[in-house]
């Protein structure tokens, strides 16, 4: 929502494109190998990801501009990783607010200062504070230079129907409607995915009572970019607040409504104003600022049982729907997008066998349900769901006033990339390894030389070795071979001796592991991360 007598995408920082509508009839209903719905980030990423690959994909969306808001702000390590390999990086670290700590309050005292790992071995920071329309407009700039994406603004997708061996998709715009058939079809159109319901999927899970009114305002405050959790103050007694600094003096407060207060009346521009103001004096803030917009959420965990319906997968939101708290959505949904993409690119290209591709749900779910795991317990103790809930948190918090280890409970458990464990094309660990990053986890960052280990990773499956020999054995296409001395830096993060080897994926998850490797082996874990021979 804007403020009164703004136009709905009038900001104060942000110039909102506009798209027409495909003026170019002639070529609409050209088959694509892959069809995408929904031009947000996490649509745009896999859009990305299928081009790094040369595959072509056509990019679908029902509006004529960005979304709108700040949303989605917090940007994990992982994701800039993968927005790194899709070459897109350089706009989003020259305006985004990296950020290392977070502190916690309760009644005005400070309970709890975190600090997520970070050192000189790591290439970007934990995490990172960027408005969604920049995270949007960096994305499209990319999208906007690459022949193999046709994006096609207000363009709604009224059906997705099965073909056999594709799907025909239904599309409506502005100057008359159209079918175009593809090979496979992702759905990435959000919360409230269209052809989610389409399909007849549903998403299942719990939601939490607590209900927040987000609320971005403009102001010259000099407080560093540290994330804050305002528990039981003054302005808002039993309630939570969170402040985020973003690019541009925006702020992004989200304060929590209290049981029984109206939505309907929290959401009126002058309620929003008089509650931003309390914040402020809260936080010992007195000079000028303007509110840019708010909208209100609760928190979810929802997801689909299966996020693959044939040719369909659904990635981000319309998979699964997680609370803010950890800061999990955007992240999970990109990692989402990069999962399938290259999943999917491999098979079109006869790379790889059709089973990869039946590894992309049980990765991606597993992620979602570990994140649910972790969410779930911030968001119990952001928005205890129940007196009893209430009556700890409560304790814990007066506990913290004396107790160090009790504030710890406050902390908002920020997310890291899931280890797929139970993945069919992850080989069991090499049981010799006695710690370490184990088959199924992103690898590791490490320094090598003037660079990063992550620098030297080719476009493919990876083999990281210190075996001089085991490299002239092996002659994939797909795969790029690193060396390096077991006595360096990188070696030893990897415990590595002097025959061991990594073999690691597209995506930078660790697909084997050996002590000391064989060729064989390495063949025989390349054909398992490929989801088998090709037929």
């Amino acid at each position: 929502m804007r403020p009164a007598g703004r136009a709905e995408t009038e900001s104060l920082y942000f110039r909102y494109p506009h798209f027409d509508p495909p003026a170019d009839r002639a070529s609409l209903t050209v088959h694509r190998p892959v069809a995408i719905v929904g031009a947000g980030p996490v649509g745009m990423v896999a859009a990305l990801g299928l081009a790094r690959e040369g595959i072509r994909s056509v990019l679908f969306d029902a509006k004529a501009t960005f979304n709108d808001g700040s949303r989605a702000i917090c940007v994990a390590r992982q994701s800039y990783r993968i927005l790194d390999r899709l070459g897109v990086l350089a706009p989003f670290l020259g305006k985004s607010l990296g950020w290392t700590t977070g502190r916690s309050f309760y009644r005005g005292r400070q309970i709890l200062e975190f600090h997520m790992p970070d050192g000189p071995d790591e290439k970007y920071r934990p995490m990172y504070n960027l408005e969604q329309q920049y995270i949007e407009q960096f994305l499209w700039d990319a999208i906007a230079r690459e022949p193999l994406i046709d994006a096609r603004w207000q363009s709604a997708v009224t059906a997705v129907a099965d073909t056999g061996d594709g799907v025909r998709v239904s599309v409506r715009d502005p100057l008359g409607a159209y079918d175009l058939t593809a090979d496979w079809c992702l759905a990435a159109d959000g919360a409230r995915s269209a052809v989610r319901t389409m399909r007849g999927k549903r998403l299942k899970g719990e939601n939490y009572e607590g209900r927040y009114v987000i609320a971005d305002l403009k102001m010259a405050h000099d407080y560093p970019t540290i994330r804050r959790a305002l528990f039981d103050p003054d302005c808002r007694r039993g309630g939570t607040i969170l402040v985020h600094k973003q690019p541009d003096d925006i702020w992004r407060i989200d304060y929590q409504l209290r049981d029984g207060e109206d939505e309907a009346e929290a959401i009126r521009e002058e309620n929003v104003r008089a509650s931003v103001a309390a914040v402020l004096q809260e936080l010992g803030y007195d000079g000028a600022w303007d509110l840019e917009w708010w909208s209100i959420y609760s928190a979810n965990t929802l997801a689909l049982d299966d996020y693959r319906d044939g040719r369909v997968f659904f990635i981000g939101d319309s998979a699964h729907i997680v609370p803010i708290f950890g800061v999990r959505g955007l992240n999970n949904g990109i990692a989402d997008a990069d999962n399938i993409a290259w999943k999917l690119a491999r098979v079109l290209k006869g790379a790889a066998g059709a089973a990869l591709l039946d590894s992309y749900s049980p990765e991606r779910r597993g992620a979602t349900l570990d994140v649910f795991a972790n969410a779930s317990k911030s968001a119990r103790f952001m928005t205890p769901p129940t007196a009893g809930w209430q009556l700890m948190r409560d304790a814990a918090l007066n506990l913290s006033l004396r107790h160090a280890w009790a504030g710890e409970l406050a902390n908002p458990r920020q997310m890291t990339p899931y280890t797929y464990v139970d993945s069919p094309i992850v080989a069991p660990d090499d049981p010799t390894f006695g710690a370490g990053a184990a088959p199924g986890a992103v690898l590791p960052e490490a320094r090598v030389g003037d660079g990063f280990l992550s620098d030297r990773l080719g476009p493919g499956f990876t083999l990281i070795t210190t075996d001089a020999g085991l490299a002239g054995a092996l002659d994939r296409p797909d795969l790029t071979v690193v060396a390096l001395a077991p006595e360096t830096d990188a070696a030893r993060t990897l415990e590595m001796g002097p025959n061991s080897a990594y073999l690691v994926r597209p995506d930078t998850h660790i697909a084997a592991r050996w002590r000391v490797a064989t060729a064989a082996a390495v063949r025989d874990a390349l054909d398992l991360a490929a989801g088998g021979v090709p037929e």
